[in-house]
């Protein structure tokens, strides 16, 4: 039971700090204002991994690659952690690649439960308050990703069916990606 619950708490944790994380290079990717309060409050949150490795590592013209390297170490942890509180040991030394593999493919997961968390938000704010303050943030967040798919569905509708397209592939990818990780490291 006490590995339950210890289990839990990095699954939150680090889902949590790899959102912040994925946050933090889509805001630099999409050029977001860094006094814009979503900014300001991940930079803060992630400042203390992400700053040392800016250090060695300089952000690109549109990737922030010291935050992208952030994200792998601690999906590297986060796996490390979740193996040595199921199984009670070190990964085994064979698995040391797969591990690697492992935190990006562990690294998209988190990318894409952010996108479904986005979505869902904006979807359900759009119904219930279209003219929320956050709908603003939520609309250039989402739309690199919503975009395109309206550009591709008939325009004859009222409804606009691109979330639930996101939402659906998003989750599809979620389950093969799961999969992935358990194969890789042979779990």
């Amino acid at each position: 039971m006490f590995g339950d619950i210890l289990r839990f708490l990095l699954e939150i944790t680090f889902n949590l700090f790899g959102a912040a994380l994925i946050t933090r290079i889509w805001i630099y990717s999409i050029r977001l204002h860094s006094f814009h309060p979503l900014s300001r409050s991940v930079i803060q949150i992630t400042d203390w991994l992400i700053i040392p490795i800016q250090k060695i590592v300089r952000p690109g013209p549109n990737l922030d690659w010291s935050s992208l390297i952030g994200s792998w170490l601690t999906a590297l942890v986060y796996l490390i952690s979740i193996w040595m509180s199921t199984w009670k040991n070190l990964i085994p030394s064979h698995l040391t690649g797969s591990l690697i593999i492992a935190a990006f493919v562990t690294i998209s997961k988190w990318s894409l439960n952010l996108i479904i968390w986005l979505t869902l938000i904006q979807t359900i704010l759009s119904w219930l308050n279209p003219m929320a303050p956050m709908m603003s943030l939520l609309k250039i967040l989402t739309a690199p990703l919503l975009d395109p798919i309206r550009k591709m569905l008939p325009s004859t509708t009222i409804i606009d069916f691109s979330p639930l397209i996101i939402l659906v592939l998003s989750q599809v990818g979620l389950m093969i990606q799961t999969r992935i990780i358990f194969y890789l490291l042979k779990i």
